[in-house]
């Protein structure tokens, strides 16, 4: 596993979402070279060259893509488009607000609630 992109991922987390590692089961593991985040065995976010990229409900989504900067997730260049994952920005990453919101939008969408 890829130990900066764990590391800027559990970061993130801990940043962003203190209280998510007690009270849910997060994992990590390998994803084409990436590191997913997995919440109750199911993934939520992924790390990777192309930067992190959350896994979210299309109204989500669509108002995401509207913003400068964000782009579909492919984990290869010339691979297929993730659809349900958006690669977010760094001024998104370091907005604490904005990503503590987005990432409850993922988990929440992941475990339906």
């Amino acid at each position: 596993m890829n130990s900066e992109y764990l590391a800027e991922l559990t970061e993130l987390l801990n940043v962003a979402q203190p209280d998510l590692g007690p009270t849910r089961s997060i994992t990590y593991r390998n994803v084409f070279g990436a590191v997913g985040g997995y919440v109750d065995g199911t993934i939520f976010v992924s790390c990777g060259a192309f930067g992190v990229a959350l896994r979210l409900g299309p109204e989500t989504l669509e108002t995401l893509f509207a913003e400068d900067g964000v782009e579909p997730l492919r984990y290869f260049p010339r691979g297929h488009v993730k659809k349900q994952y958006a690669v977010l920005p760094r001024r998104i990453l370091e907005d604490r607000e904005q990503i503590r919101t987005l990432i409850e939008h993922s988990v929440e969408f992941v475990t339906d609630g």
